[in-house]
């Protein structure tokens, strides 16, 4: 990258205009490589309810959760998230990464075993390391392969936690998770799944890939982030299980962590009251979604899975997926570039994420981008060889 002049990492935005669109080296550029889901970075009411906040609260609480960091809006917060999910408890991270970081590290251990999605999110990868369980991985979105080796613990599998997400970050493709869930209590194992990336899409409500596949009921444990649908920073876990609070006494990353600041907190709580009483977000990230999706395809993108919140096209090369970043941020857009080992099977990604926030221009102009792009680099490819 460094030869080829490319800097995709760290792309300093040198001002934001709006919830999908910044400058960036000079240049009006539509966002679309932020996972802002559901335009809320700039919602009138999370606005002001952070601004509020820091009036009141101050800019932070100089101390984690268990030490004086625990103020009214953090447990509101997390009981009003339980109430979203129809669960008994709720427990809230300062980070998304650290809700999969406190949870696993702690849930489970050395004697328990855990079976996990392989195309799962480091952070679940970070949690098991740092919690000592004995990790096992079934093949990506295989529930065969899941009951095939739940099958081969034997008695051990009452001691298994399954991890998996609803939607992949990485690809887009959505978790088989009514036939997951069925192998995992046909065994009596346990089960966490992340929603990160489903939250406040899928489903009737927005709850998640668990929601539209009508096992909310059946999982254990659903954990999630404020990054993405929510717009703000931080993590959760909410559970059926009352003994979910027993993690506040035992997670290292939640008892030594300063807890997520007033201002984050109120902007969540507005942000999830707005998912929770507006289905239109939810609608209009899908027509962009299906939009974009359609457009790419047309013009003969290999793209990663069906339409959703990620839009991902695929390349064999990383040279090719440098130079498709590059030419969409020459043309005003910002995706992300994904290349192995976070891109899934050792092939490269140009990974662009949906809002409702993005007009319909706005898409046209991005569909344009990967068709001018594309023959530009096919250009320099007939005049280099």
């Amino acid at each position: 990258m460094k030869e080829a002049g490319i800097e995709p990492l760290a792309v300093p935005l040198d001002r934001v205009l709006s919830s999908t669109e910044a400058i960036i080296r000079g240049q009006r550029t539509i966002l679309a490589g932020s996972n802002n889901y559901l335009g809320l970075t700039f919602d009138e009411n999370c606005v002001e309810a952070a601004v509020d906040a820091v009036r009141t609260l101050g800019t932070g609480t100089t101390g984690s959760r268990m030490a004086n960091g625990s103020y009214a809006g953090h447990i509101a917060l997390e009981q009003e998230l339980a109430d979203f999910y129809g669960m008994r408890r709720g427990l809230v991270f300062s980070t998304g990464y650290q809700a999969n970081l406190g949870m696993l590290s702690t849930l489970v251990g050395p004697r328990d075993t855990v079976m996990l999605d392989a195309d799962c999110h480091a952070s679940i990868y970070d949690g098991l390391r740092l919690g000592g369980a004995k990790t096992l991985r079934f093949k990506h979105n295989d529930p065969a392969d899941l009951d095939r080796r739940l099958k081969r613990l034997g008695e051990t599998a009452r001691q298994t936690l399954v991890v998996v997400e609803g939607i992949y970050s990485m690809l887009g493709d959505a978790a088989p998770l009514a036939e997951i869930v069925g192998v995992v209590k046909k065994h009596g194992a346990y089960i966490m799944v992340d929603e990160a990336h489903s939250m406040g899409i899928v489903g009737a409500k927005g709850r998640g890939v668990v929601e539209s596949e009508g096992v909310l009921d059946a999982v254990d444990f659903v954990v999630g982030t404020f990054s993405k649908s929510l717009g703000s920073a931080g993590g959760f876990c909410v559970s059926p299980h009352t003994d979910l609070d027993m993690i506040r006494y035992a997670s290292r990353p939640y008892i030594f962590t300063a807890s997520s600041v007033p201002s984050v907190i109120a902007s969540t709580r507005a942000a999830l009251a707005r998912l929770r009483d507006d289905d239109t977000l939810r609608e209009r990230i899908w027509d962009n979604a299906t939009r974009l999706h359609r457009g790419l395809a047309n013009l003969g993108f290999e793209l990663g899975a069906a339409p959703g919140p990620v839009v991902a096209t695929v390349y064999d090369s990383r040279e090719a997926a440098l130079g498709m970043w590059q030419g969409l941020l020459d043309r005003g857009v910002y995706t992300n570039l994904m290349l192995p080992p976070a891109a899934p099977n050792g092939r490269c990604l140009v990974r662009a994420s949906l809002s409702a926030g993005h007009t319909t221009a706005q898409i046209e102009t991005m569909i344009g981008a990967f068709a001018d792009t594309a023959i530009a680099l096919q250009k320099m490819q007939r005049e280099a060889g």
